[in-house]
């Protein structure tokens, strides 16, 4: 572990960030029903002419993992250290999907293939396809709005301080989130599912869109107590005064 505490923090910070992305990405190809998961009958929602459900990506289990992250390094490490770990998460998930197009083309073993056919999967080359070969417009729009949604949520977050100063920790933490998911959640469907080969219609792109941006609003002011929970727990663990000079650095920067 290094000794500098700040540098620490940001290996820990950075590290959960990136992991949390990561896993997002890989198991966001399971669609669930959030009702079926809690007993619940289905909602039946009715927007833009649509009808359906609460069926997510497992993904959403993790993201506001990584909002809450971005909002604790933004406090500490400001636009440079937000912006550095984006770029970074994004040529990670780039390199991993890489690799898992690369260990698909992999000719498999003979007895690998039907070596899970007593539990329900006859193809475990076609399953291991299908779960790790996410099509490229789904990568494609996952990578673009991530990016896209990290960037405004650092621009809405610093505006916010520059206005509030250090009060409302709330206001700022929450409110950038809810901005930038706003985007994240629009501009993921609109390139995987509108410019990609599905072509959704106008109606269900923002019927969809606007499902899914309701859960990250309610996930995400659900998630306010946490961001206070870990500032309170890296104040402790840096020090009020080496924090308060973290915050003045990235006030600044």
């Amino acid at each position: 572990m290094p000794n500098d505490r700040p540098t620490a923090l940001f290996v820990v910070l950075g590290g959960f960030f990136v992991c949390n992305a990561l896993i997002a990405e890989f198991i966001g190809i399971k669609i669930f029903a959030l009702e079926g998961t809690f007993g619940l009958e289905p909602l039946n929602w009715n927007l833009f002419g649509e009808e359906g459900s609460l069926n997510f990506t497992a993904g959403v289990l993790l993201w506001p993992v990584v909002f809450v992250m971005t909002d604790i390094i933004n406090e500490y490490f400001g636009r440079r250290g937000v912006r550095f770990i984006s770029y970074l998460t994004v040529g990670l998930i780039v390199y991993a999907f890489f690799f898992a197009y690369v260990a698909i083309a992999l000719a498999p073993a003979d007895w690998w293939v039907g070596i899970s056919k007593e539990r329900g999967v006859p193809d475990m080359q076609a399953a291991f396809a299908v779960i790790f070969g996410q099509g490229m417009w789904t990568i494609a729009g996952s990578v673009v709005a991530f990016l896209i949604g990290q960037l405004i949520d650092v621009a809405v977050f610093h505006r916010v301080r520059q206005l509030t100063g250090e009060r409302f920790i709330w206001l700022r933490a929450t409110g950038s989130t809810l901005v930038s998911q706003l985007v994240d959640s629009f501009v993921v469907l609109y390139i995987a599912f509108v410019l990609g080969p599905q072509q959704w219609p106008l109606s269900l792109f923002l019927a969809v869109g606007t499902v899914n941006y309701l859960y990250k609003f309610g996930a995400a002011v659900a998630l306010t107590p946490v961001i206070y929970f870990a500032r309170s727990r890296i104040e402790r663990f840096l020090g009020p005064a080496r924090a308060a000079e973290l915050k003045v650095r990235a006030a600044a920067g």
